[in-house]
């Protein structure tokens, strides 16, 4: 047998849906670009607005991530080349290992900062491009607690989104500074010459790095006021009993 939502089931929905339309609601111009917001699934229902948050983040540095390889492959061809027949299909390769999760199996095992390490060492003979972006990835994976979807008694702490932003940092750096053994530099990334400007590779890594300090800055904020909020209830809890009135 069919079940069907109560009238007040049905009310609320409808007012949610009609909060959710005005709010969505803008007279800004479109000239440039729409924001887009992702489509509604059930398990919504299970997360609370920190948890929507973290996910959203995680979501736009893995774009962020995919963008960087396909412009460090462009870049570095010969990389590419070590992983798959195509760019497009290393790449697809490099997506894959990503959102399952995998070990890279050039890296020997190494995971997040450890992999880092070996990824950027002048000694690493493999497609360096897959392995500096997973390993970034599984970086900040694991900042995360090791998740990448979060629900309601899930939690990240603010000092490890935090300190996978400095690793970001430190990451990028490394990559602009050292060279092999040759003198070159490890990769071909932004380019700064008197015919050519290009910090593109720059600006995305910063979007990450920016990303995750306000995530930081968000968790570390909620967790004060939700201590805030606790205390603020003991304290006003005497002046919110009700007064016999008989």
């Amino acid at each position: 047998m069919a079940v069907y939502p109560s009238g007040a089931a049905r009310a609320a929905l409808s007012l949610a849906c009609a909060l959710l339309l005005a709010a969505c609601a803008s007279d800004a111009p479109l000239e440039h670009g729409e924001v887009q917001g992702k489509d509604f699934q059930s398990s919504e229902l299970l997360q609370n607005e920190g948890n929507r948050v973290t996910a959203a983040g995680m979501r736009a540095n893995h774009e962020s991530l995919m963008l960087l390889a396909d412009k460090l492959y462009r870049r570095n061809p010969g990389e590419w080349r070590k992983t798959a027949a195509t760019r497009e299909a290393a790449l697809a390769l490099l997506d894959g290992v990503m959102r399952t999760q995998q070990a890279w199996a050039p890296l020997g095992g190494k995971r997040d900062v450890t992999a880092l390490s070996a990824a950027l060492s002048q000694d690493f003979q493999g497609d360096r491009v897959a392995a500096f972006i997973i390993a970034c990835a599984d970086t900040i994976v694991t900042a995360h607690g090791g998740k990448r979807e979060f629900y309601y008694l899930d939690s990240v702490d603010p000092q490890h989104i935090y300190n996978a932003a400095r690793n970001m940092e430190t990451a990028l750096w490394i990559l602009n500074t050292r060279r092999d053994a040759r003198g070159q530099p490890l990769l071909l990334a932004n380019e700064l010459t008197p015919d050519n400007r290009n910090l593109s590779f720059e600006r995305e890594f910063g979007k990450i790095i920016g990303r995750l300090d306000m995530l930081a800055a968000y968790m570390t904020e909620r967790y004060r006021r939700a201590a805030i909020s606790y205390v603020q209830g003991i304290v006003a809890a005497p002046l919110l009993a009700f007064l016999p009135v008989k």
